[in-house]
């Protein structure tokens, strides 16, 4: 019964109609319509950004809630640089090679920022950094205490890179200051897809075990991961992966609608119909998810705060 609804489900969605000349989706469907970014909270943000040299997964990803995040001052912030060693299909995160470049201020400035914006709840990111020997999980450290330090009340979540697998690294990160309240690691799509959408440096099953490590090395920290879908998964592939992120205990859970950034990437398979975000999101909770956000236009770090209060 639940595999025909979700063929049911499936059959409402659309498939994308494409530019003839950039390949890209022109018939985006009335639920993928998000807010024009403005708003005096969102420049004066992105101001303060610049002037510290600081930059956020809100803009570099294209999240399409970038408008109603930073207006109610919030934002992601990604560190140790713009630019990613890895070359995802779907990301639209600058990719190169760094060549072990650190701005040692980066953690002061976050926690700077951090306080400036009064934010109860930090969401911290991170671009792929192979080109240094710890992947960058020292540096992740120094901004999380600083973070803590100058902000004692404020919750953090850190949504992490794989760090090659390295426990070690894992374990510098996870344990950083007072320690995370929330260590996220997307797995982004399902096992079958995996290949062909992620860099082939990242891999579905190190991804688990990333997880699985985290709890085990702070068991204290909730773990989280998101999932895109329309890119060409099925029933089985998703049903596997939300049992394989519970037999590693991951805590909380989002999906969201994959969405292509330049004709460049990835394409779109399907445009999701809501119906079938709740149809997973309900899903996810029977199968003892603590906390799942689930939507056309969910993100990893979409209502961060209120996934974990909820589950407190």
């Amino acid at each position: 019964m639940t595999y025909d609804t979700f063929n049911k489900l499936r059959e409402m969605a659309i498939e994308p109609e494409l530019h003839p000349r950039t390949l890209r989706p022109i018939n985006k469907p009335k639920w993928l319509k998000s807010p024009l970014s403005q708003g005096s909270q969102l420049y004066s943000i992105k101001n303060d950004l610049r002037k510290k040299k600081l930059f956020t997964v809100c803009e570099e990803a294209k999240c399409p809630n970038i408008s109603g995040c930073w207006n109610t001052g919030t934002a992601t912030f990604m560190i140790l640089g713009d630019t990613c060693t890895r070359a995802c299909r779907f990301c639209h995160v600058k990719t190169g090679n760094p060549q072990k470049f650190l701005d040692e201020k980066e953690p002061f400035e976050v926690a700077e920022t951090v306080k400036k914006l009064n934010l109860k709840y930090a969401v911290i990111t991170m671009v792929d950094r192979d080109d240094l020997e710890d992947g960058g999980a020292s540096h992740i450290s120094k901004t999380v205490s600083e973070v803590q330090r100058q902000n004692p009340k404020t919750l953090v979540e850190i949504l992490s890179g794989d760090f090659r697998g390295q426990t070690e690294s894992l374990n510098t990160v996870v344990n950083s200051g007072k320690g995370l309240d929330v260590f996220a690691h997307n797995m982004e799509t399902v096992e079958r897809l995996t290949p062909r959408v992620r860099d082939a440096r990242a891999n579905y099953k190190q991804s688990l075990n990333v997880l699985k490590n985290a709890k085990s090395l702070n068991p204290k920290t909730h773990t989280k991961s998101s999932v895109m879908l329309g890119i060409s998964e099925d029933y089985d592939d998703i049903v596997k992966l939300m049992t394989d992120l519970r037999d590693v205990e991951v805590d909380f859970l989002t999906f969201g609608q994959y969405l292509q950034p330049t004709y460049k990437h990835l394409k779109v398979k399907k445009f999701i119909h809501p119906d079938e975000f709740n149809f997973w999101k309900d899903m996810a909770y029977k199968m003892g998810f603590k906390g799942v956000a689930s939507g056309p236009l969910v993100r990893s770090s979409f209502h961060a705060a209120e996934l974990f209060l909820k589950a407190e």
